[in-house]
């Protein structure tokens, strides 16, 4: 058994074949890799139970339980910031996330992040890998965001959302209009000359986005996203791959100026969107004690709202 500090997780499919060392450092993203390598030849790393090396490949489905050392984990402050909390129980939490909240600390985001409050509001999440994240989403990107408020709930979540047994759906309002639904399945990795972003790339991990066209304006289109795999940046590059990049995106969409055709107002609306058109709008999973089916929607925050009402040529919402 792992000790009780341990952070523990299954090593999923898409990993299979690599080394151990790198698949640590994309199940446990919070810490180096080269403090993930030391951790294993110390012997605080084990597969399946037994002793583990950082050139041991891996096959997929091995659990992995890695014990930090004193000092070794992220010391995050609580803050008295505001949450909004949709669901509430002994095992997770599920919050509406506004734009500009940063999930966690980091470079450049030493405080004033999610994890901050969720610290403050739940001192519990002390105790749990990450405080309880098992996922993110940027710092633009608004709505659902899971967290687990115990070790049996963090042990499930983590286990279903690799699984891809966590649904989540996203609304994205794009340049452009596709036309028609797509499967976007490009490999995706760090963009060869510029670390900062993500790109597709031909050896990069599996990556695998599915939309569909729920309306279309004059020169863009709002979607239904879904995702089959959890990479950083996935919808953003996909869409900008497939030339559809997403409104107001700073990294993958460069600004656009509207076609000749498209109203003034929807235009402005259009260049001057402040963020990412990019909403988490629903959640639904197994509840990882009770079994439970449970399902969240978000509504639209204003901005967006406001957003499509000028594509759609009405007033501004309330």
């Amino acid at each position: 058994m792992p000790d009780e500090g341990a952070l523990e997780a299954a090593i999923p499919e898409t990993e299979a074949g690599r080394r151990l060392d790198q698949a640590l450092a994309a199940l446990f993203p919070d810490y180096s890799r080269s403090l993930l390598t030391r951790w294993l030849n110390e012997g605080r790393v084990t597969v399946d139970g037994g002793p583990a090396r950082p050139r041991d490949k891996v096959a997929g489905g091995e659990v992995v339980a890695v014990t930090p050392e004193a000092g070794g984990e992220p010391r995050w402050e609580p803050e008295e910031l505001p949450l909004t909390v949709l669901h509430a129980d002994e095992d997770l939490l599920v919050i509406d996330k506004p734009a500009g909240l940063v999930v966690h600390p980091g470079a450049g985001n030493p405080s004033g992040t999610l994890v901050n409050a969720l610290l403050y509001h739940y001192p519990e999440l002390a105790d749990l890998p990450r405080a309880g994240l098992v996922h993110r989403l940027d710092r633009d990107t608004t709505g659902l965001l899971v967290v687990a408020r115990s070790r049996a709930g963090h042990t499930g979540l983590v286990a279903d959302l690799q699984e891809r047994r966590i649904k989540r759906q996203y609304t994205a309002v794009c340049h452009g209009v596709p036309t028609g639904g797509a499967t976007i399945d490009a490999p995706m990795g760090r963009h060869p000359r510029d670390r900062k972003r993500m790109a597709v790339i031909r050896d990069g991990k599996p990556a695998v986005t599915r939309f569909t066209v729920a309306e279309r304006f004059a020169a863009a289109a709002r979607l239904d996203v879904t995702l089959e795999t959890g990479r950083t940046h996935q919808i953003r590059v996909h869409l900008a791959h497939r030339r559809h990049p997403i409104i107001g995106d700073p990294v993958y969409g460069r600004r656009r100026a509207a076609p000749g055709r498209v109203a003034p107002a929807a235009a402005e609306a259009m260049a001057n969107f402040p963020r990412q058109a990019l909403h988490a709008a629903r959640l639904a999973l197994t509840h990882p004690r009770t079994g439970e089916e449970l399902a969240w929607e978000a509504p639209l925050p204003a901005d967006l709202a406001g957003l499509l009402a000028a594509l759609r040529g009405e007033a501004a919402p309330a």
